[in-house]
This record gives structure tokens, sequence and C-alpha cells, in this order.
């Protein structure tokens, strides 16, 4: 008997144009047993299944059905409560496919949707993005394509909660205590975790000089990677690494100042790929807490997701960020609600690290 699979595919205008999509697809529909949504009338009460999300953009990056559906995702926030999903875009130029994909992985998230380390597969318009697959593997780049579709389903169906009965959790950040929203948020979260049962280690980026990668050959990183190592040293190797290794979460702690990571947290993501060049972090969980100025928090969060997900293959469990805004220092403490929401975060945090 074939396991469940429901896949959710707002299809273009143009259905001439997916043709390699539907020879992956074909394949997976013999493996599963899938059920196709492909109208919004038939997008509801998807709570608790696998779901294959299914983006195909033509030239102009825009899929307007899929729209439809990010709009009703947006406007039902629970409407994929305990859903674990991947996402399969498939674009028609070189540009657009990752964007859309984080874009919908975050709003999914928000949802309910749990997502599996690198829950993303990407066919830009040449394939080119698959050389390297396809040279390892010993495929054309359309086989690499529908290998990696493939597999990403296959740990998709594989996926399982992993909560421990004592859980570890890493805190990053390169914040001023005495003056950063975002660490005053985070203690406020702190409050309301079961601290009898997590292991908590906070470790700022701000010590000491944070070197950014420079792009070392892949040889000379690969052999820094197996010592657990970085050419460049400092607390991104003699702290940041071991850490890694113990924790069964991280957490960013990420102040929004102009839309972007900021740069001790970037050089930290960066200097991460000496590690995962010899480990992978599937089993492992990444949080973030989201603190703007004015706007744009979503920006900050996807990055989260594309750089700590998608790529270094850390699970994103629902509702992995705290968004919030606020300005003046200590201003995080009037935002309306907030106490309610720090607590009701942690809960989820909870939910997601500790074993009942």
């Amino acid at each position: 008997m074939k396991t469940p699979l429901t896949m959710i595919y707002p299809q273009c205008e143009d259905k001439r144009k997916t043709e390699r999509l539907h020879t992956i697809l074909e394949e997976i529909a013999k493996r599963y047993d899938v059920t196709v949504i492909s109208e919004l009338k038939d997008f509801h009460s998807l709570q608790g299944k696998r779901l294959l999300f299914v983006v195909p953009l033509g030239i102009s990056g825009i899929n307007l059905e899929y729209f439809r559906f990010l709009k009703k995702m947006r406007t039902e926030p629970e409407m994929l409560e305990g859903c674990t999903g991947v996402i399969l875009v498939d674009g028609a130029s070189e540009l657009y496919t990752k964007s859309v994909a984080r874009e919908l992985m975050f709003t999914a998230n928000l949802c309910g949707c749990a997502f599996p380390g690198r829950g993303m597969v990407e066919g830009t318009g040449s394939l080119q993005n698959f050389n390297i697959q396809a040279m390892n593997l010993e495929l054309d780049h359309m086989g690499a394509y529908q290998a990696a579709a493939l597999r990403m389903v296959e740990e998709l169906m594989k996926f399982q909660p992993n909560p421990k009965k004592t859980s570890r959790l890493l805190v990053l950040h390169a914040s001023n205590h005495k003056t950063s929203n975002t660490t005053t948020l985070w203690k406020m979260v702190k409050e309301h975790l079961p601290l009898d049962k997590m292991e908590i280690k906070e470790i700022s980026l701000r010590n000491g000089t944070i070197y950014d990668c420079s792009g070392c050959p892949y040889k000379m990183c690969l052999h820094f990677g197996e010592e657990m190592n970085c050419f460049y040293g400092g607390v991104i190797a003699e702290q940041v690494y071991p850490s890694i290794m113990e924790c069964d979460a991280a957490l960013l702690l990420c102040p929004n100042y102009n839309d972007a990571l900021s740069a001790n947290l970037t050089a930290f993501i960066n200097r991460l790929t000496a590690l995962f060049r010899k480990n992978q972090f599937y089993e492992k969980q990444v949080y973030a807490i989201v603190v703007s100025g004015y706007s744009g928090g979503n920006i900050v969060a996807e990055q989260v997701i594309g750089a700590m997900s998608m790529n270094k293959t850390f699970r994103l469990p629902a509702r992995f960020a705290m968004l919030e805004t606020a300005n003046d220092p200590a201003s995080i403490l009037k935002v309306d609600g907030i106490q309610e929401r720090a607590e009701a975060f942690a809960e989820n945090m909870a939910h997601h690290l500790i074993r009942e």
C-alpha cells in the first residue's frame, strides 16, 4: 500500500512550459498515493498531512494561481497545523525560484507547517544549478534534478518529530545587552522555557574579531572542517563549532537594521560551511527572534530559512520565528501583548524540543 502524499499544485497558465516538471511528478506518483490539489476551492482541511508544494514559474517568475494559494494561507494561519512539507519550484529563467520558495516556506511555516532540512528543490531555466550534483551522480542535469526531487520527497515521508527528554539550546547573538530590544525579548521568552529540562548556552559574536568566509579552496576548507576548525579560527572555531555539534537546536537573535542579518551572524553562517563539509544538521532545529526598528522582519526570517534550513540542513519547526517591531531601547517592553506572545513562542519551542 502506497504512503499518502498531498500535492499542492497551483498550475501556471501556460502548461506547455511544465513538461520536465510533469516528468518528475509522474515518478513521484509511481511511489506514493498522491492527492493533487490544484484548485483553490479544494485547498483546506490539511492538518497533519505530508505536503509537497509544487510551483511552476514562467519567464516572469509570476504564477497568479500560486498567489491565490499564498493569500489563503496568510489569511487562515492555522490551516496547516501539524503538517510537514517540502517545496519543488520549477522556473523558466535563472531568477525567482529561490525567492518564491523562501516566501512560500515562511508563509506555510507561520501556518503550522514544519520542514525537514533542505526541504526545497529548485529547477532554474537552464538547470545549471545542478552542475555539481550531475557530475557527482554521473547524470545529466535533468537526471540530477529528478534525483534531487525524489530524494527530498523521501526525506519528507521519513520525517519525524525529535523532542528529547533534556534538550540543548544554543543561542547566538551579536547585540549589546544594555540597549538591544532583541536580547530583551529573548530574556522574556527564556523566562517561560522549562529550564529544568533545557540546557541553554549563549554565545556572543561581539567578542573578538569575527572574520567572514573568504572562500578558501574546497580541499583546504574540507581539511579544516574534518578537524572541526577553520583557517580563520577565533570564536567561531573555538566556541561555536563545538556548540553547534552538541546542541539540539540553535536560536538566532536577529535585530533588523537594514532588512538583512547582522554582519556577525552572516559571518557565522558563512563560516559554518567548513563544519558542514563533514557534518549534516538534519536532526537539529533552528529558531529565530527578529526585532525590526521599522518593518521587514519577514525578509530577515526568510534569510534565516534560506541559509540555515534550505542550505545548511537544519529542520524548521512550525512557527520557528518570533517577529516584532520596536525601535527605541527598551520599547519592546511596551508593545501590546508582548508578554503573551513571548510565552506562546516559548511554549512552541518547548513543544518541539522537549518530550512530554
